[in-house]
């Protein structure tokens, strides 16, 4: 069906994620306040949606796909370092602006990239680069820990594209509740949109937050390649700087206390924030200088191997505690936005099957691309759970059900908050099946390993479909630019793992500690 042409407006950034969905002022505020599911989508068809500008063009999604590949290999080093995933959207959204304004440089003829090309392309980019990564360095990684050896390419890769399908797919219902009638927040979606609007409305600020990004992306490539490269060692960095003092007898290096010499942890503070840095710190200084000396003097960690892994194996189980019952605790505190999740299901179903006439029936992602998506997607999951990881194909069943209703949780947590409670949802699985599969350890990891991806890549795109909805962008587009994301992603991640991870022998350690 060929789209329709509607006038639009330019978003305005102060009011951006409310102006959208007003009725025209000469209907008042009473009117507003009692305007239909309908009305609200009816106005931002007319005023909002631009569906005479470029938006899913080869350019953006070849540039998506390149900058996306590109930093999933950055994410899979963080989370083997940090145990965390790091969005792209944003910095995906300045390079590419920087990039093509260089490329318009030297071909004068090009055209100049549109605002919904960005949109498209920090789509797939941020598929490609936060979706596909998150379950490589976690439950990928608990396994090869806990069994020793690897699996296959296949399973793995054929494991990526059914789950991150699987939360593709799993956010089309929620996506026009959510978003288009309870106007939920979606931070990240709405800052998304600002920077956007920014680089397409103010060429100068542009330029200086890309002069800034590369700046700082090469002092992060300088100082790994000199630490890790295998220089000569007169001009090689130390991998850390050693403190030359002892606690309990027992020298800090031991301890693993001392100073990293890497970007990294320095740029994850920055976006961490202060609170959680000094959480963090918080938590070091007692497990490793206080209880890691005690534990030894005890006799509970071998002092004679003390080390890094050494010291792991004791405060795993009292740090998983306390990050288990505070994941649950907080889920728990959010007990107000999971009943409005639950409550919300039969409206985000009748939504899909209302018989008002869909005046946006030809550019929303429809139910039929759901049920087919679904069936395909959560199949496979069953599948892979089954041939690969030895779990029964009605627990997978239950895995890919559960893994619905909380994925529900888990948006609507995001669109809130901008906090995606992907350990909680996990746990709560993990839980579960320590009910259903006792002592079945794969089973356990794999089936909180569905939970907690399709809920994150469910909360990815809906983010992202926020910022297309406050732009005007076609929800379709940007549905099949995060599906060609994934692929994009894949092709890296999968042989990336192999080759930073070759045997169970270096998780674990200071090189990669793994922690998720």
């Amino acid at each position: 069906m060929k789209e329709p042409k509607h006038e639009h407006h330019e978003p305005h950034v102060e009011t951006m994620g409310e102006e959208f969905t007003e009725l025209p002022d000469q209907e008042g505020p009473q009117a507003k306040s009692k305007r239909t599911p309908e009305q609200v989508e009816a106005h931002w068809l007319k005023h909002v949606y631009k569906g005479d500008v470029p938006q899913l063009t080869w350019r953006a999604i070849i540039m998506g796909a390149f900058l996306g590949a590109f930093m999933s290999l950055s994410n899979i080093y963080v989370g083997l370092k940090t145990g965390w995933g790091l969005g792209v959207a944003i910095t995906a959204c300045i390079l590419s602006y920087a990039i093509c304004r260089i490329m318009q440089a030297l071909m004068p003829r090009m055209s100049e990239f549109t605002i919904l090309e960005n949109t498209c392309m920090q789509t797939t980019a941020s598929s490609a680069g936060y979706s596909t990564g998150g379950t490589m360095t976690s439950a990928i990684a608990a396994y090869l820990l806990v069994t020793g050896h690897h699996i296959g390419w296949m399973p793995l890769t054929l494991w990526t594209v059914f789950l991150s399908g699987l939360g593709c797919c799993m956010s089309i219902p929620m996506k026009r509740q959510m978003i288009n009638v309870e106007q939920l927040k979606f931070p990240s979606g709405i800052a998304a949109a600002e920077v956007l609007t920014s680089l397409h409305t103010k060429g100068a600020d542009a330029a200086d937050k890309a002069k800034s990004l590369g700046i700082a992306g090469a002092l992060g490539g300088i100082v790994a390649w000199l630490r890790d490269a295998g220089i000569p060692q007169a001009l090689a960095l130390p991998g850390m700087l050693k403190i030359p003092a002892s606690i309990g007898g027992y020298p800090l290096e031991k301890l693993t206390i001392s100073v990293e010499l890497s970007t990294i942890m320095v740029g994850a503070g920055a976006i961490i924030g202060w609170k959680v840095g000094w959480s963090m710190l918080l938590g070091a200084c007692i497990n490793y200088g206080v209880l890691a000396p005690w534990m030894a003097d005890i006799g509970a960690i071998n002092p004679e191997k003390l080390g890094y892994r050494e010291i792991v194996r004791w405060s795993t189980w009292t740090g998983a505690s306390l990050m288990a019952t505070s994941g649950l605790f907080m889920f728990a505190l959010q007990w107000r936005t999971v009943l409005r999740a639950l409550s919300g299901v039969t409206a985000i179903f009748s939504t899909q099957a209302s018989k008002v006439e869909d005046k946006l029936a030809a550019i929303e992602v429809p139910s039929s691309w759901f049920l087919t998506g679904l069936a395909v997607s959560g199949l496979g999951c069953m599948g892979v759970l089954y041939f690969t990881f030895g779990t029964s194909w009605w627990m997978g069943f239950v895995a890919v059900a559960a893994t619905f209703l909380l994925s529900i949780v888990a948006c609507r947590a995001t669109g809130e908050t901008d906090t995606t409670p992907i350990g909680a949802m996990g746990k709560i699985t993990q839980l579960t099946f320590g009910v259903l599969a006792p002592a079945d350890i794969s089973t356990n990891l794999m089936t909180a390993s569905v939970t907690a991806g399709a809920a994150g890549t469910s909360a990815d795109l809906l983010t992202s479909l926020k910022t297309g909805y406050i732009l005007g962008a076609n929800p379709r587009k940007q549905f099949l630019a995060q599906l060609l994301g994934i692929f994009a992603g894949l092709v890296v991640v999968v042989p990336a793992f192999y080759i930073l991870v070759p045997t169970a022998d270096v998780l674990g350690t200071d090189k990669w500690p793994a922690p998720s």
